[in-house]
């Protein structure tokens, strides 16, 4: 049977503010993922919901949301302050609503990345570990990794998912990155796969299989960390 996306009503801050959430939660679910979008989409972009349902088929639950500008349906992103008290506000309202389950928290891109620097700068309550869907370690065509600085804060471990042809990722600055952050970090490559895990034709692959690749590699390294 289908798992249904429940909507979820996510207080920020003060109460002042709020933001909409959906909540697919299998009746097997071993965790809970609180799933953050990326820079130029929300919570129901095509990839986060098709990613959602197939995790709820490998016993991960999820939690989406969005971020404030996104609910404003405004174009610039939020400063990370903004970002980071939303993320706060979801990993307690996956708390609230799924007691008893074990959470991990990150997101595609821009959503990971302001999970990590919320959870370096002061862990987030409960969450055992961060998973990126394609971790934006530099803008496309300006390698450099100083928006990765701040991971060496982060205690919990860490799953990197990303393409190895990632215009946001140099794999020659991110494997030596991955690699010194140690233990605490493993690094899953899609082999062919881009920003957005889509792979070309001539790889011999489609994007469905790169899609259960994901949720395999998820899956599996949840089961290992719970």
């Amino acid at each position: 049977m289908p798992v249904s996306a429940d909507p979820v009503a996510i207080t920020v801050g003060d109460g002042a503010a709020g933001v909409s959430g959906l909540l697919m939660r299998p009746p097997d679910a071993r965790c809970l993922y609180v799933l953050a979008h990326g820079a130029g989409a929300g919570m129901r972009h095509p990839f986060l919901e098709t990613i959602a349902r197939a995790l709820a088929t490998r016993e991960v639950a999820t939690l989406r949301y969005q971020f404030p500008y996104m609910e404003r349906r405004a174009s610039r992103p939020d400063p990370p302050a903004v970002a980071g008290a939303a993320v706060r506000a979801a990993v307690a309202e996956a708390a609230r609503i799924a007691p008893g389950l074990p959470l991990v928290a990150g997101g595609k891109s821009f959503g990971g990345r302001m999970t990590s620097t919320a959870q370096a700068e002061q862990p987030l309550t409960g969450v055992r570990g961060l998973v990126f869907l394609g971790f934006p370690l530099h803008p496309p065509g300006r390698p450099g990794d100083t928006r990765a600085e701040h991971l060496a804060r982060v205690d919990v471990p860490m799953l990197f998912l990303q393409g190895t042809r990632d215009e946001f990722a140099d794999l020659k600055l991110l494997e030596p990155l991955v690699q010194r952050l140690g233990q605490r970090a493993t690094l899953h490559l899609v082999e062919g796969g881009d920003h957005s895990f889509h792979v070309l034709k001539r790889s011999g692959r489609t994007d469905a299989e790169v899609l259960e690749e994901l949720t395999v590699a998820v899956g599996e390294w949840a089961r290992r960390l719970l």
